[in-house]
């Protein structure tokens, strides 16, 4: 099944098509970082990480460039505006040779006028924006709707040298420079939050393509919707504004990226605690599902029977269903629910392994670990294969020294000397492990 994505540009869903075939190229805008990043802007970062591990999944090499942040993996580049000054100048330069742009008093201002297509992606008119227009008066301006691409040294103001004077990049032309600089002048990707289809997004695309001639400058526009507490839009003057760091205080990293991936993300997504606390929980139930499997894997006994063989069955039809959610605009909620699907399969048939219903078959437990641990690394959450093994990547030591432990503890009870069996599952219950006993022996995880 192909990719589909909801494209701004055209308001529908598109098959996508890269540009290059086998590749993908992503930007995504950064953080303006004048304070620590609100959730607002940790949403986009999340979901970006999210469809780039899915397209590599699908099997493209992917190009992706970004600002900083962090609880992702790292993208190849991460561009600072201050070191592309050059490269934002000569940006300009071609705008004003274009006949795109033109230079007052030590400001260099884009002429919207001069591109007929201005208003494309956010579905704007000029003549009505010119008539409902909210902009400060600049009788210097050929248009009240033209915009600064270079804006002339005011004190205080970081300043750099150029053609036209001493003076600093305007916002729009940052991105537009950075982005054709490591993708080129027309690439497959662009993201970011919907506040920023307009005007940031939309003079980009004026920009990039008045300074290179090539259409389209962006092939996919893809937007996240807003992030609202308790149903209000966030924002500084509501006194409803969370910074990542804030919340990191109370919760952990991975429970915030869950919480963020369950919502689609071109859907609206409300922000409270209660709603982190239901993303912890779920997360927990699928850290459960993880461990049980874990345990499974210790304790094959058996071959393949007609439930088995139906429950491989299932497991392999709530991958595809999982897949395709994903390749239909990427949607992690669907995706999310059929992950909570194969977790509640692992419980219940660990649970039937517990009570002695069923041999665990070796190669459903492999199909069912090897799926659960592809849908993890999708979504970026209980990644590592060596937590999974039990063997918390020292080579099984842990898992050996555990086994050692629950021996001593079996010696004993076997012994009658049952105080020092519940002194050892005591203590290590001090230390965060949980011992199970079970009609297959005794099984250890981490509280």
């Amino acid at each position: 099944m192909a990719i589909k994505v909801y494209n701004t540009m055209t308001r529908r869903k598109e098959e996508f098509v890269p540009m290059t075939p086998g590749k993908a190229s992503i930007y995504v805008c950064g953080v303006t970082p004048y304070n620590h990043p609100h959730i607002g802007n940790a949403r986009p970062f999340v979901t970006w990480d999210v469809i780039h591990r899915f397209l590599e999944h699908e099997g493209y090499d992917v190009l992706h460039v970004q600002n900083f942040t962090d609880n992702v993996r790292r993208v190849q580049i991460y561009p600072r505006v201050s070191r592309h000054i050059p490269d934002i100048i000569n940006t300009v330069q071609a705008l004003i040779d274009n006949g795109f742009a033109y230079v007052v008093d030590g400001d260099v201002y884009y002429s919207v006028e001069k591109f007929p297509r201005y208003g494309c992606l956010s579905g704007r008119d000029l003549n009505d924006m010119l008539a409902g227009a909210r902009v400060d008066v600049d009788d210097r301006k050929q248009n009240p709707m033209d915009f600064a691409l270079w804006k002339a040294a005011k004190p205080g103001e970081p300043a750099w040298d150029s053609p036209w004077g001493k003076g600093r990049p305007g916002w729009h032309i940052e991105c537009s420079t950075m982005s054709m600089k490591y993708l080129g002048s027309s690439f497959d990707f662009h993201g970011g939050g919907s506040d920023l289809i307009f005007p940031h997004h939309e003079n980009e695309i004026a920009q990039s393509e008045g300074a290179t001639g090539v259409h389209p400058f962006v092939r996919y526009w893809l937007h996240n919707g807003f992030i609202t507490v308790n149903e209000e839009k966030m924002s500084k003057s509501l006194g409803n504004f969370f910074t990542v760091k804030d919340i990191l205080e109370h919760f952990a990293p991975e429970t915030l990226r869950f919480f963020i991936v369950s919502t689609h993300y071109r859907s609206p997504l409300d922000f409270s605690d209660a709603r982190l606390k239901e993303a912890d929980a779920s997360l927990q139930r699928l850290r459960t599902a993880k461990e049980n499997l874990a345990a499974l894997r210790k304790v094959i006994s058996g071959g393949p029977t007609e439930e088995s063989m139906a429950l491989r069955g299932k497991v392999e039809q709530l991958r595809n269903d999982f897949m395709e959610a994903m390749r239909d605009d990427f949607n992690t909620a669907l995706a999310i629910s059929h992950m909570f699907a194969l977790a509640k399969e692992i419980n219940v048939y660990k649970t039937q392994a517990d009570s002695g219903d069923v041999a665990p078959d070796g190669k459903l437990v492999d199909m069912m670990t090897k799926v659960f641990a592809e849908f993890c690394s999708i979504i970026g959450v209980l990644e590592g294969e060596a937590e999974a093994a039990g063997n918390d990547g020292d080579g099984g030591l842990t898992e050996q020294l555990m086994q050692l432990l629950l021996e001593l503890r079996q010696d004993a009870r076997k012994a009658k000397n049952y105080a020092q069996a519940d002194a050892i599952r005591n203590k290590l219950g001090e230390l965060g492990i949980v011992i199970e006993d079970t009609p297959q022996g005794a099984r250890w995880k981490k509280q």
